[in-house]
């Protein structure tokens, strides 16, 4: 496999909230990455659009795309299911297209576990802490207290995933994590020097599940 001539792919993961959704967009408007458009069973929420944030199915439509073989990756997140295709993620891939995913760490594992010949960087994307976390699911659509009280005890399994990706990145600033991202994508792609302390990482998760 060639590095220079197929695209890679770039798997975003965070708990509820810690943004991930807004860090892919800036990826894909900044370096020109093609966002895998995942197909989901859960109602568009107010600012979503249909076809470009998800396809947004019915039960019966995501059953028949899994029997069918149809996803590279897909998973059951609060009661609805998420899943990506694997044909226009290939086409990308082989056009010289990189591809990023927003994704749960359930994706993100069954595509590492399918081992496909393109180059992967996975990212875990976490809160400054559980106090800002809360913050921002309470200031989302989330007005529902006990919506936001399932995110935050979901938070408490998801970010035990961080050990499982090649990076963990904290969303303090959304410019700085972007560079961050940006930059450990770039080292990846170009065997560089990487600026990256796994001890100062496991520290703020341990901070987080105390």
């Amino acid at each position: 496999m060639s590095i220079k001539k197929d695209g890679i792919m770039v798997i975003l993961s965070s708990p509820s909230g810690a943004g991930k959704t807004t860090l892919v967009k800036l990826l894909s408007k900044k370096k020109n990455y093609y966002i895998s458009t995942s197909h989901t069973t859960r109602k568009p929420r107010l600012n979503e659009v249909e076809n470009k944030d998800y396809y947004f199915v019915n039960h019966e439509k995501f059953e028949s795309l899994i029997r069918n073989e149809e996803f590279l990756e897909h998973a059951k997140v609060f009661n609805h299911f998420y899943g990506t295709t694997r044909t226009p993620v290939i086409e990308k891939l082989e056009k010289g297209e990189n591809v990023l995913f927003d994704i749960d760490w359930q994706g993100a594992d069954q595509i590492k576990n399918k081992k496909l010949n393109y180059k992967l960087v996975t990212f875990f994307i976490l809160p400054p802490s559980k106090e800002v976390l809360f913050e921002r699911l309470s200031n989302r659509d989330m007005k529902d207290k006990l919506i936001v009280e399932e995110r935050m005890k979901e938070f408490s399994r998801d970010v035990l995933h961080w050990i499982n990706y090649d990076y963990v990145i904290i969303n303090d600033n959304l410019n700085e994590c972007y560079s961050k991202i940006s930059n450990l994508i770039d080292a990846e792609i170009n065997n560089g020097s990487k600026d990256y302390d796994k001890e100062y990482i496991r520290n703020h998760v341990n901070k987080l599940t105390s």
